[in-house]
């Protein structure tokens, strides 16, 4: 391992890093909630429905509010460019973070990184791309955390809709039904449900509490209840019935998803191995042949071939998520 640069070193540590990172974004996070361009259609919808009431939108009033909370130089920093969709991220993962201390830290984090490599090896585009991929890890952990509470929410909704039925049933009115819920409920779907019932008690109506349930959680599920409960607001109908085969509906979805992600798990297993393989080989080799490597990477058509072999390894792991991610 003698012969080995330390800039190679770098480059193939820098290659795990990447390809494990890709490969565990794709095939370890829950298989349920929504795809990305489900949730487009969700938030399409929802802009349809807060035009359709009157007043200011929804999402307008609760950043007021928002603002309004914080001083005059947080209330600017939180006012830049892109800092209000972070912050929906960050609620509805559940976190109490201000946005811009969660770019501060991830500038902070891609500073130091590309110091310290700077340092060591004195290539500037290590440095570069060592300070752009830790400058995402605080966004990219609120988005696994909202992931990770969209699915702990969705796995609760049916225990919810049904002791709203039960409610229901008892002759409680709507808004009792929310608080009935969050009392009996653990984890997520409390929380939600308790602002649902906090936001009608303090004087929105049932609407704007509804399509603000569904702003802080945007799937597919949640859309069907709050128009559902919208609509029987307006025409009437059985709602217990409703909510009812609903959560038919949800538990039986949930059936699918985990019978889908046992069949998948040989697929995830393969990945593993596969993109596994020529990182344990390469190491392998450094350890027993140092000097048998140093014969590829210092020549130019070797590190060609190199970099040709790991972008295709890229583009397997892109395929292997698209074959892995089933969306239901």
């Amino acid at each position: 391992m003698n012969g080995l640069s330390g800039e190679f070193l770098l480059i193939f540590l820098g290659m795990v890093f990447l390809a494990v990172f890709l490969l565990s974004q794709g095939v370890t996070i829950p298989v349920f909630g929504e795809a990305g361009k489900v949730r487009k259609r969700i938030r399409e919808r929802l802009r349809i429905l807060e035009h359709g009431g009157s007043g200011e939108s929804l999402q307008s009033l609760l950043r007021q509010k928002y603002l309004k909370r914080l001083s005059p130089l947080e209330a600017r920093l939180e006012q830049l460019p892109g800092m209000e969709r972070l912050g929906r991220m960050i609620e509805q993962a559940g976190l109490h973070h201000l946005a811009y201390r969660v770019v501060a830290l991830g500038l902070l984090l891609a500073l130091a990184a590309a110091a310290g490599i700077w340092l060591l090896t004195q290539l500037w585009w290590a440095a570069a791309a060592v300070a752009l991929a830790l400058f995402w890890v605080p966004v990219l952990h609120i988005g696994r955390a909202r992931a990770q509470r969209f699915a702990r929410f969705e796995e609760g909704l049916p225990d919810a809709l049904d002791a709203m039925c039960r409610a229901l049933r008892a002759g409680h009115p709507f808004n009792e039904t929310l608080r009935l819920v969050a009392d009996e409920q653990k984890g997520p779907v409390a929380e939600e449900f308790g602002l649902a019932f906090a936001d009608i008690a303090y004087g929105n109506d049932v609407r704007r509490a509804m399509l603000g349930l569904l702003e802080r959680m945007p799937s597919m599920t949640v859309m069907l209840l709050v128009t559902s409960i919208l609509i029987h607001r307006d025409t009437g109908g059985n709602l217990t019935e409703v909510l009812e085969r609903l959560s038919r509906l949800v538990r039986s979805r949930f059936r699918f998803q985990r019978k889908v992600r046992t069949l998948s798990a040989e697929g995830r297993m393969s990945a593993w191995v596969l993109i596994s393989v020529p990182f344990v080989l390469a190491a392998g080799i450094m350890l027993t042949t140092p000097g048998y490597l140093p014969m590829l990477v210092n020549e130019p058509l070797g590190r060609k071939l190199a970099l040709a072999a790991f972008v295709a390894m890229l583009l397997g792991i892109f395929w292997i998520r698209r074959i892995v991610r089933i969306q239901v």
